[in-house]
């Protein structure tokens, strides 16, 4: 009886357990078969893009854990401006509601601290209007004019410029579905007891390192600066090094950078690859052209990088002159007499016909020629129908541009910077990630390349008459701008495709235009081990485009043995080749840092500079690994009642062992 009781306790105790633990049990157990199936029944790796830490001498903005640890919290919809969190959350949020929670929780110091993560969903864009992370005066701080009250931008929030410490990642398309089906079940009270959580593995080096400015984190090395390499060429080549005697000289200025809220999505379609593709394609244009030398002036190309974050390549660049440095050999400030700028030139189609705007650094001559020259290429281009205007008196001057940098380096600059808006941003999407192919027109790109190129030809000609028959013969090749657009702005062939493949190697299919850190010592940067993918291309394509085709081309691995000549194609299996032409790399990084002993430091500002006490110094931290995954945990009640249920059979267990070795007992007396 005694026995029969135990087994009775011992029976109702397992069935106890198997009721608590039989949900969990459920599912597709029976196909587990080893341990990383299991980890992968458990753990799912989510595919997204974060907002990391940047730094600058004031302090910090971008995302990081608040911790050394991983942050882990319920994944939780947030469905309008209105809602609210009752504990730390993962917040998933719409893409159209990011930049009003941004806003609010800067204002709402509860909801802040609520939030434990967030989650930008990527679908619903095709309902999006405007988003745009910048504000609407874009690195004002560096305008030649004290009017800083226009909004160049007026979708922009700022949003990106503040610091959150938290984790903040951009979902794939994939992952936005997966995401709102596990805050579904965290809803619905999926199985009664589990909570789908997130795990964040954001942790910034600089935040473990109490690291919390540029000159801190630099001294203790916990990150580096912001920066790349700028590429410039001459057409024709510079034959002598020397900068006597040299011709006046006319630049064509792009930038190639751009900026996010998410590191890893910066396209920046119109802003400003879109003025990168125009440049590239009318210097393939005018390299057709045969005695350029006999032109009055000399044509100067250079594209910039780390624009986004202070001017970066602009400002390095014209130090560089200042101090005659190797990266600009055989040209000067002196000699730049008018300055050309493509900005964004994507969205230049107004009723069905090409419309840019050409906006003009002061008054002077000089900047009437460029006015009048662009006029002239528009005539020129006849049935094509390329119209171009003066940008309207009433902006307070040139929209933020690297032109900015020459006016504020010498306020008697003249230059104009061609843009495909007026007083306001065309792009609704400055600086967002949303900025991709979809956003801007071949066409119009196409079109502000043959405007450019031959507006670059009647500025070189000078005083001279134009050759009419040779300005007509200035044609834009169309499918080089679709090919550079797939190339640069698509993964798909993105930097794998043809053209790019024939002179580099990429290290990525998928471009990306955020400029990077600065990884190489500024010295030797004409050989640069870490210069990005879109530099080396834009260099090679400079060198291959506007080579002298008297060179002997003979085959190379790095270095040519002539002076005058570079390797085009180094990357290539099987070499490059030698060709005669002035294409260089120019550092990007702020000028108000220096190289010493293995170490960046941050010098003073420099008085002769005027954009010196501006500059902020941007920064990047290190970090270890970046990762988001998701899985279930169960709630403590129910750990409670897996302990109680160990409990109770352990217990239950214990008597049948005891009243079992009683009965036993008895019986073997009894016999």
């Amino acid at each position: 009886m005694a026995a029969g009781s135990a087994a009775s306790l011992l029976a109702a105790a397992v069935c106890f357990a198997f009721a608590v633990l039989a949900p969990a049990a459920s599912g597709d157990a029976a196909t587990l078969e080893s341990v990383p199936d299991l980890v992968k029944a458990m753990y799912v790796n989510i595919e997204s893009f974060p907002c990391v830490r940047l730094l600058n001498l004031s302090g910090a903005i971008g995302c990081s854990n608040p911790g050394g640890e991983k942050i882990i919290a319920p994944v939780v919809r947030f469905k309008n401006s209105s809602s609210q969190l009752v504990q730390p959350s993962s917040v998933l949020l719409p893409l159209d509601q990011m930049t009003d929670f941004f806003l609010r929780i800067s204002n709402d110091p509860e909801l802040y601290h609520k939030v434990a993560g967030v989650l930008i969903e990527s679908n619903g864009v095709n309902n999006l209007i405007e988003l745009s992370p910048d504000r609407k005066f874009p690195q004002e701080a560096f305008a030649p004019y004290s009017n800083l009250s226009h909004d160049w931008n007026p979708a922009g929030s700022g949003i990106m410029w503040n610091r959150y410490d938290f984790p903040v990642f951009l979902l794939s398309e994939e992952s936005t579905h997966t995401l709102q089906k596990v805050a579904d079940k965290n809803e619905k009270g999926y199985n009664g007891y589990e909570a789908n959580v997130a795990e964040f593995d954001l942790v910034m080096q600089t935040t473990k390192a109490q690291t919390h400015d540029s000159v801190s984190c630099l001294k203790e090395q916990s990150c580096l600066p912001l920066g790349g390499h700028s590429v410039w060429a001459s057409l024709p080549p510079i034959r002598n090094a020397s900068t006597r005697h040299q011709k006046p000289i006319i630049m064509a200025i792009a930038s190639q950078d751009s900026a996010s809220f998410f590191r890893d999505r910066s396209l920046g379609a119109d802003s400003p690859i879109s003025g990168l593709i125009a440049l590239l394609t009318a210097v393939d244009s005018l390299s057709h052209l045969h005695d350029l030398s006999n032109l009055q002036k000399q044509l100067v190309f250079a594209v910039f990088n780390g624009e986004a974050w202070g001017y970066l390549g602009s400002r390095k660049f014209l130090q560089e002159l200042d101090e005659d440095a190797d990266s600009v050999n055989g040209i000067s400030s002196l000699m730049i007499d008018q300055v050309l700028e493509i900005g964004s030139v994507g969205k230049g189609i107004s009723q069905g016909n090409p419309l840019f705007y050409a906006h003009a650094a002061g008054n002077s001559s000089a900047s009437k020629k460029i006015l009048d020259a662009l006029q002239s290429a528009s005539e020129s281009l006849g049935s094509d129908n390329v119209k171009v205007k003066q940008a309207a008196s009433s902006n307070p001057g040139v929209p933020p541009s690297s032109l900015m940098s020459f006016m504020r380096k010498n306020k008697s600059t003249s230059g104009v910077v061609l843009e495909d808006f007026d007083t306001h941003f065309s792009n609704r999407f400055y600086h967002s990630y949303l900025d991709r192919p979809a956003n801007i027109n071949s066409s119009s790109i196409a079109a502000a390349a043959a405007l450019v190129a031959r507006s670059l030809y009647i500025l070189a000609s000078a005083d001279s008459p134009v050759d009419l028959m040779t300005l007509n013969t200035i044609k834009v090749n169309v499918s080089l701008v679709e090919e550079l657009i797939g190339c640069l702005l698509t993964c798909d062939p993105g930097l794998s495709c043809g053209l790019v493949k024939s002179f580099i190697t990429p290290s990525n299919s998928c471009p990306s235009h955020y400029v990077g850190v600065f990884l190489d010592s500024p010295s030797g940067t004409q050989f640069p081990s870490y210069a990005d993918d879109t530099s080396r291309f834009v260099w090679n394509f400079f060198a291959d485009r506007t080579s002298n085709l008297t060179g002997n081309r003979s085959s190379c691995s790095g270095k040519c043995s002539d002076e005058g000549e570079i390797c085009v194609g180094a990357e290539m299996e099987g070499g490059g080749r030698c060709v005669v032409s002035t294409t260089r790399y120019v550092p990007a990084y702020s000028t108000r840092l220096k190289f010493e002993d293995n170490v960046w430091h941050v010098i003073p500002a420099n008085s002769s500079d005027p954009m010196s006490a501006a500059d902020p110094v941007w920064t990047e931290s290190f970090w270890n690994t970046i990762g988001l995954r998701v899985y279930a945990v169960q709630s403590t009640t129910y750990d409670w009642l897996i302990l109680l249920a160990g409990v109770s059979i352990t217990a239950a267990s214990y008597l049948v062992v005891i009243i079992g070795r009683s009965y036993i007992s008895k019986v073997v007396k009894r016999d």
